[in-house]
């Protein structure tokens, strides 16, 4: 049988519903531009009707409804859709920190230009070539002697930059392991309090929007898998747990990201992009700036030495006396040790007849020549007069005397621009201009792959993203009609509260009334 205020119930129970709507519609409106925010909708269903399926049933005609009812609050989100974005997320971190790195690295090398390392190569060899016009020219030797100090300054340049690249992507890691952390505790902190609201049978919608957030946050510096489970997120990086419930399973330090990503466990992700920066990008570079360095300096090269030339008694060859002087039995051409080697062949103007000095050596005592270290002879620096140039000496006097205004040797080292050299390690045998082209093409096409890889990374985030929007995200529009829709259905169950009402007042206070 039907309760005289069944109805009043059930205009009371369309209030609260269309209120709960509206109230979730305006955290919706509020929300509209909060990272990471889902909209969020009310559930409703028709509540038990008054007379459910039973042995016992009323004569009256019908199954009388009880009104609506809302048996949860959701948030709107597609799992698939926040796999595909992390993906693809995880790829656009790796390759933007390429690319920026590959950026700097171009501006280290600033080649084409005016004024970058080819240019300062350049006026080099012009310099020996102005100086093999008149060897001795003290003008000329100065010159000499300042444009071989700005190429070992260009060279020395280029690897502190390098090295300040690389200890900067050090500190870049440090940071990013300090971040990892964070975002590590504050999801096993949100796994715990989502665990304890859903254990009353609430949806934690916001908490679990935030989580959601971080999670996308981490993504995008390491490559991570996303497990749900009754405990929470379970956050895996290659197999390996970093989170598990409440709990964050590894101390992430530089020592441990440096660790993984040797192991193959990190395979994408900021993170990843740094260590593959610093320890393949900058120090293939590196290596080849130490090359080309220590080839300009000790780099096998083939020369032919001018018949009457006449070698020094330290002379590589072994030669001694009358046999240093160079005739057609000489077995041209002879491999000599780079510009050392062939500077130490010639005769300076220093007043005796030995064999030059190294041109190059390794500042602060070093044995192997690289870009950090080389320098100009401090000997030579102090005295141009010690830069060889001559392969003639005369004794006509019965003494053997340099001919200073001999210019062979200069010839032959300003010769060098065009002359193939063998890198120490052998793998190439080019010009050093050709060597330091190869390195700025190489340079080039890398910076160009990264470019691209990046921008296509950034096109599917932002593709994935936009679907991911189009399900979650807020629109004002929509969320408006709702607006008006709720509150019509709560302005009619507010009339209908009061129709009812009237209607009762009607039975209680004037029916029964006739007799008195």
């Amino acid at each position: 049988m039907t309760s005289t205020f069944h109805s009043i119930e059930t205009a009371k129970r369309s209030l609260f519903t269309q209120t709960t709507a509206l109230s979730t519609t305006g955290h919706n409106v509020a929300n509209a531009n909060t990272e990471g925010y889902s909209r969020q909708k009310v559930n409703m269903q028709a509540s038990i009707p008054m007379e459910p399926f039973a042995f016992l049933h009323s004569t009256t005609p019908g199954q009388l409804g009880t009104g609506v009812e809302f048996d949860s609050i959701t948030r709107v989100r597609e799992k698939f859709l926040d796999d595909q974005y992390r993906n693809e997320n995880t790829n656009f971190g790796s390759w933007s920190i390429q690319r920026d790195t590959l950026e700097k690295l171009e501006a280290i090398v600033n080649e084409p230009s005016d004024t970058g390392f080819r240019t300062v190569m350049d006026n080099f060899y012009k310099s020996w070539s102005d100086l093999s016009k008149n060897p001795e020219d003290v003008t000329a030797r100065r010159i000499v002697k300042e444009t071989t100090l700005a190429l070992t300054d260009a060279m020395n340049q280029i690897s502190r930059q390098l090295d300040a690249l690389s200890q900067d992507l050090d500190s870049n890691i440090a940071v990013k392991s300090n971040e990892i952390q964070g975002y590590l505790g504050n999801i096993a902190n949100l796994n715990s309090a989502i665990v304890k609201v859903e254990s009353l049978g609430d949806n934690a919608n916001d908490l679990r929007d935030q989580r959601d957030l971080m999670t996308d946050k981490l993504s995008k510096i390491m490559n991570v898998t996303v497990t749900d489970s009754p405990q929470g997120y379970q956050i895996q990086m290659n197999g390996q747990a970093l989170v598990t419930g409440g709990a964050v399973q590894v101390a992430v330090d530089p020592a441990f990201l440096n660790t993984a990503y040797t192991a193959g466990t990190l395979t994408n992700g900021e993170v990843h992009g740094m260590i593959k920066s610093r320890d393949t990008l900058v120090s293939d570079y590196r290596k080849q700036m130490d090359d080309l360095a220590n080839t300009l300096a000790n780099g096998d090269i083939q020369i032919t030495i001018p018949v009457g030339s006449v070698l020094p008694e330290n002379n590589p060859w072994g030669l001694t006396g009358e046999a240093r002087k160079i005739d057609e039995s000489f077995p041209n051409p002879v491999t000599v040790k780079g510009f050392n080697g062939l500077h130490q062949i010639g005769y300076s103007m220093d007043g005796t007849n030995t064999g030059g000095l190294p041109f190059f050596t390794a500042a602060g005592g070093g044995t192997a020549i690289t870009a950090g270290n080389i320098s100009l002879n401090a000997e030579i620096l102090a005295d141009p007069n010690k830069i060889a140039t001559s392969l003639r000496t005369t004794d006509a006097s019965g003494t053997e005397t340099v001919i200073k205004g001999n210019n062979t040797l200069a010839i032959l080292i300003a010769n060098l621009k065009d002359t193939p050299m063998k890198t120490t390690d052998g793998l190439r045998n080019a010009t050093i201009g050709a060597q330091f082209s190869a390195i700025v093409g190489q340079l080039g096409v890398q910076s160009q792959e990264a470019a691209r890889q990046t921008s296509n990374s950034e096109f599917l985030v932002e593709q994935v993203d936009t679907r991911r929007q189009s399900v979650s995200g807020v629109s004002l529009d929509e969320e408006m009609a709702n607006m008006i829709k709720f509150q019509h259905a709560y302005s009619a169950s507010a009339r209908f509260m009061t129709t009812y009402d009237q209607l009762l007042d009607k039975l209680i206070n004037s029916t029964g009334m006739v007799g008195r």
